[in-house]
């Protein structure tokens, strides 16, 4: 017996109500796309944020249904409004800066981050409002806010590449599609054809693994060729420096394996003319080492026995908002959570309300906290530990690829968690 609401009766209500509550896309947006140019500035204690351009894309490939997601994930949310005050779109996203910002540099130093966001163009003059997630109570506050005309002559129309974007695999029309882009980072005009195997290698890896594996019709994939003078990847401790077309780089907040590219600008730039809901960038490099964020991107390195495995969980990541489950493994962030406030992200609970999270997959019969113990492997509960503490957070299963590289799969509720992301870009 469960011990709440079955969990896909309760998400099934959710989406249908949502659904009815939204304007159609058409009376507000055109097919195209427009993407926002924002510089985030601050440091631990502040932050601010700049316009730093807006650019004419074509294409908006993201769910032209789900304008309003029933889903509150992110540590920031962008909304548009009509300039009546009606809210026609809403998307939750997270960056690296605010990341930086739990880092002990931020304590001593200010620092700029660029941030490109991808909405629907607006036939008529809109509002965009940046929010943040205020950290000790979960609720978001306006950060930044500012018109958008789309007669402005300003906005950019230039072609930022002549990349090509090769067609991976295709499925169907974007607009119920999850449009998957793969970027090359660190390859040269000489390795392009290693790129495309490498693509092919990827796309294998993701749709071997549960849920995708059964959702593969629900995708397209593409890849940007976008070519590097050379070949690999920054290695700052190691004194090595590439010219490459991310500018990505390990050692990111002093951590050897955390790689990414910080320039978030030159990665949507080198999407610019390809469909994309979700990017994941593939680094030419035999080190280990990877990253992912929320509705920012996925990024890994190419050649390394570990390589889908990171695929895998960076993209658990960067798709579907999902947590690390992790805690005891090197990290630079300090007080990442607030123990009296629930994670926003869907696989992680600090129980302050369950109710909200997975509590209908949990049998009656299984204690809470769940001991951690082989005895409950293949068991839904709560478990202590994750999102990088030992204590004060919980996650769903004993082991799940969100917690290691050595689990089989994702467990029963991340698993929902990206059933439930594909859904809102597909139906």
């Amino acid at each position: 017996m469960k011990r709440f609401l079955n969990i896909t009766a309760l998400m099934l209500v959710l989406f249908t109500t949502s659904c009815s509550a939204q304007g159609k896309y058409s009376d507000y947006f055109t097919p195209d796309r427009l993407r926002i140019d924002l510089m985030f500035a601050g440091n631990s204690q502040t932050q601010s944020v700049y316009l730093d351009g807006l650019h004419f894309e074509k294409e908006w490939s993201g769910t032209r249904e789900h304008l309003l997601p029933d889903f509150d994930y992110g540590e920031y949310t962008i909304d548009v409004y009509t300039t009546d005050g009606k809210k026609i779109f809403s998307q939750g996203f997270c960056s690296l800066f605010a990341e930086w910002r739990t880092t002990p540099e931020a304590s001593k130093v200010d620092k700029a981050f660029s941030n490109s966001l991808r909405i629907p163009f607006p036939k008529n003059k809109v509002q965009i409002v940046i929010s943040e997630r205020i950290k000790k109570s979960g609720e978001m506050s306006q950060l930044f806010s500012c018109e958008i005309d789309p007669e402005d002559l300003s906005i950019n129309r230039d072609k930022e590449n002549d990349f090509e974007v090769v067609k991976v695999l295709y499925n169907g029309p974007s607009e119920n599609k999850v449009d998957l882009v793969f970027v090359a980072e660190g390859y040269t005009a000489e390795e392009m054809e290693k790129y495309r195997r490498d693509v092919e290698k990827f796309t294998g890896y993701l749709f071997d693994i549960e849920p995708y594996k059964s959702r593969k019709n629900d995708f397209n994939v593409w890849a940007v060729e976008s070519i590097s003078v050379d070949s690999g990847t920054d290695i700052p401790h190691q004194n090595i420096w590439k010219n490459t077309a991310a500018d990505s780089h390990f050692y990111t907040f002093f951590i050897d394996r955390y790689l990414t590219a910080p320039d978030h600008k030159k990665v949507a730039q080198l999407v610019s003319n390809a469909p994309c809901d979700a990017i994941y960038v593939i680094v030419n490099t035999d080190k280990y080492g990877g990253g992912g964020i929320y509705n920012y991107y996925g990024l890994g390195m190419s050649d390394n026995k570990f390589e889908a495995e990171v695929l895998v969980h960076e993209f658990g990541h960067s798709f579907a908002g999902l947590g690390d489950e992790y805690y005891d493994s090197e990290v630079a962030y300090e007080n990442m959570y607030d123990m009296s406030v629930e994670p926003w992200e869907p696989n992680l609970t600090t129980m302050a309300n369950f109710s909200t999270k997975w509590a209908s997959m949990v049998e009656e019969s299984t204690p809470l906290p769940t001991p951690n113990e082989e005895a409950y492997k293949g068991v839904v509960g709560a478990f202590e530990g994750g999102g990088y503490s030992a204590k004060g957070i919980f996650r769903p299963y004993y082991d799940c690829r969100m917690k290691s590289n050595t689990a089989e799969g994702f467990c029963p509720v991340c698993n929902a968690a990206i059933q439930r992301m594909i859904d809102y870009y597909c139906k």
